[in-house]
């Protein structure tokens, strides 16, 4: 019986748990398609991706970035034992303004989507 009134007690001091973080807004493939190097324009750029998280000065040139992460957790927990795993994935795009404000050149690296839930024993990338 006192096992059972054990058994009883522990259950609730285990399980398992899924979080998810993202940080900013996702960058849209269908926007980085509408921009043309040599055409585009900074004040088009911000209008149709809306402000980035930083703008580097390169002289009278300009380097705005853009970044998207998504962060997934998956854990268990078993009495005092915590086993977790996290997967955090970005998007990343960087547009190079010249002197006048044209765009001359574009580089995104698009992982955010790929966040998984693995548990703690798994390995994501494999």
């Amino acid at each position: 019986m006192r096992r059972i009134a054990l058994l009883l007690f522990c259950l609730p001091l285990g399980g398992c748990f899924l979080t998810r973080d993202t940080t900013n807004v996702p960058i849209e493939p269908e926007r980085i398609t509408k921009l043309q190097p040599g055409v585009t324009t900074a004040t088009q750029a911000l209008e149709l991706l809306g402000g980035p998280v930083e703008v580097v000065q390169l002289g009278r040139r300009s380097a705005w970035l853009y970044e998207h992460q998504r962060t997934k957790r998956a854990g268990l927990f078993l009495f005092v034992f915590t086993a977790l795993n996290t997967d955090t994935q970005q998007d990343r795009l960087w547009l190079f303004f010249d002197e006048n404000d044209v765009l001359r050149h574009a580089g995104a690296t698009l992982e955010a989507k790929t966040a998984e839930w693995v548990m703690p024993w798994s390995d994501s990338h494999e």
